[in-house]
């Protein structure tokens, strides 16, 4: 059983992800929170696949940062995201921040991905 604040942010989740999808065009890009890492991942829900997906355990990420559940390590993960979206070709996107509020390590992320390139 999932504990209170866990249960409000799946629905918080659920009542953005009626409106946030992410097509061919502008795909999702999604992060999850845990206590002590950032996992992101950019999806294209039109055909429901993963076409860039980064975590603060990566091997590029995790020699640039000690620990993966900080802002500094929020900072260093959005870059790398967005290099390898632009890589990639993926310029545009739409911002899933899963259910947690937009400040801290999920603000932190998003303005990194931001001045890498990435629009949202």
């Amino acid at each position: 059983m999932l504990n209170a604040k866990e249960q409000q942010r799946i629905f918080r989740h659920q009542r953005i992800r009626k409106n946030v999808s992410g097509t061919a065009q502008r795909p999702r890009l999604c992060l999850h929170r845990s206590l002590n890492n950032l996992q992101a991942q950019i999806v294209d829900d039109s055909v429901g696949k993963v076409l860039v997906g980064k975590s603060t355990l990566a091997k590029d990420v995790k020699t640039k940062s000690k620990t993966g559940g900080n802002v500094s390590a929020a900072t260093i993960l959005g870059e790398a995201v967005a290099q390898e979206a632009i890589k990639k070709g993926i310029k545009q996107v739409s911002f899933d921040r899963g259910g947690y509020l937009y400040h801290g390590r999920v603000k932190a992320f998003a303005e990194a991905a931001r001045k890498a390139g990435l629009e949202f």
